[in-house]
């Protein structure tokens, strides 16, 4: 497995009671908001970059929150031979 590194941007500025929430569904993101737009930066083990996604996903939507979208370093992403 590869440690994969994106940042998800959340539809909503979560609370004290909320982010507690978000922390107790995953460990491996750091909640912050930056210029005001709520994101989590992941540094997530999968066998792949779009498993990895959507595990994240999947996380924050178990916390009751909503993912506008995701933004990845362009070094990240690697073109398939």
């Amino acid at each position: 497995m590869t440690e994969h590194e994106f940042t998800l941007i959340l539809s909503a500025e979560p609370d004290e009671e909320q982010a507690d929430r978000l922390y107790s569904v995953f460990d491996d993101g750091t909640l912050a908001s930056v210029a005001g737009v709520p994101q989590v930066h992941f540094h997530r083990r999968a066998g792949s970059l779009v498993e990895a996604i959507r595990s994240a996903i999947a996380d924050v939507r178990q916390a009751a929150f909503d993912v506008i979208r995701v933004e990845i370093a362009p070094d990240a992403v690697q073109q398939a031979s």
